[in-house]
């Protein structure tokens, strides 16, 4: 009925007044039941605003800090103006001036610069005489956007150089990328899938084995047996660190056999550094699980946490790229060290004496989460 006319409404208009009187009933219902738990509101808004953020400092494909060292044989004016146009455009970083050709290797092995330019004793002479001068430009291969977008970037430099020249003469860049020789992307992101691929499941397993046990009921039946928390989580770990392992073992073989990547390092170092890799990732899953109360709060927080260890493990982008207080907080990202771990092994062939610094930080998260999540199962039991 019109309220103000006191009329009847027609019946189809009065049914769908009804019909959406009902949605509102219900849409309102629903609303004050979500934003009524402090917990929820958090979860709408707070991940979408960090990783907005994430997204925006840490996925960033342009380059702007690429350090080299240069190796000046010729010490002619060319030369020196190509090193200085090399140094002037804010990209490039020199880190070393070098003396010899046998200082390249162990520069780029320890990541120290991402590409080494060598300018060889002809350089000048060659361009004087009308010729095409060659510089040769070595690159590091173990991530091939990165080492793309710096060869873009020298090669926009080079053309600068050669339009401001006059007489036709021209300087040529001779490019050779390490670890990657075509600079294949395959190359750079399927052997860190070893680490990435085995971290989701290993985290998300690990943060599901006891928020099951509370949802299901049973995890008052653990308490109450001989067994302490510290057997209890053990127990509960090792599952997932096999698991991790055997899923990491199914991913290197696709890699290995299907894609056909060559494994240049030893299978017992890689498997070493997955172990202790998988064991903090287990840590992180433990200690998230010993916060969630069900099965569904545990693959929620599993869930909003792995983008950002994602984001900041230089899977895809540089960490070098990022702001300096996201560089730091990548120290407490397993998956980081994971990533370099498997990428200097599988790639670079790197003994345990090249990457054991990536193994520190590692264990340090293991010792501070699996204890941790000890804790809080005592805690929430008694």
């Amino acid at each position: 009925m019109d309220r103000e006319s006191g009329r009847a409404l027609p019946p189809m208009l009065a049914s769908v007044l009804g019909w959406l009187g009902e949605v509102a009933f219900l849409f309102r219902k629903e609303v004050l039941a979500l934003f009524k738990d402090p917990a929820n509101r958090i979860i709408l808004f707070a991940p979408a605003f960090i990783q907005t953020l994430l997204f925006g400092y840490g996925a960033i494909l342009d380059l702007q800090h690429v350090p080299y060292a240069v190796l000046d044989q010729s010490r002619g004016q060319a030369a020196s103006e190509l090193i200085a146009r090399l140094d002037g455009t804010g990209v490039f970083t020199r880190q070393a001036t070098l003396v010899s050709a046998n200082q390249i290797a162990p520069l780029i092995d320890r990541q120290k610069v991402l590409m080494a330019v060598t300018i060889p004793a002809d350089f000048d002479r060659k361009l004087a005489s009308g010729g095409n001068g060659e510089v040769q430009v070595v690159f590091d291969g173990r991530n091939s956007t990165t080492a793309g977008a710096a060869a873009s970037y020298v090669s926009a430099v080079v053309r600068a150089l050669n339009a401001s020249r006059s007489g036709g003469q021209g300087v040529a860049v001779v490019r050779r990328a390490w670890f990657n020789p075509n600079l294949e992307s395959r190359w750079q992101i399927m052997p860190a899938m070893i680490a990435t691929l085995s971290m989701l499941q290993t985290m998300l397993l690990a943060a599901l084995s006891v928020a099951r046990e509370r949802e299901q009921g049973t995890f008052d039946q653990l308490l109450v047996t001989p067994m302490t928390p510290l057997q209890i989580l053990v127990g509960k770990a090792l599952p997932s660190i096999v698991v991790g392992l055997l899923q990491s073992t199914i991913v290197m073989l696709i890699v290995l056999l299907w894609f056909r990547i060559p494994m240049s390092g030893s299978p017992f170092l890689l498997y070493f550094g997955l172990l202790c890799f998988n064991i903090a990732a287990v840590g992180i899953g433990m200690t998230l699980s010993a916060f969630a109360l069900n099965m569904q709060q545990a693959m929620l927080y599993s869930f909003v946490l792995i983008m950002p260890l994602t984001l900041l493990s230089g899977l895809l982008t540089p960490i070098r790229n990022m702001p300096l207080v996201l560089q730091y907080a990548t120290y407490v990202n397993p998956l980081r060290f994971g990533v370099a771990i498997v990428r200097r092994v599988y790639l670079e062939g790197a003994g345990l004496g090249e990457i054991a610094i990536n193994f520190v930080p590692l264990l340090a998260v293991a010792a501070v989460t699996l204890p941790l999540s000890a804790w809080l199962f005592r805690h929430r039991l008694s």
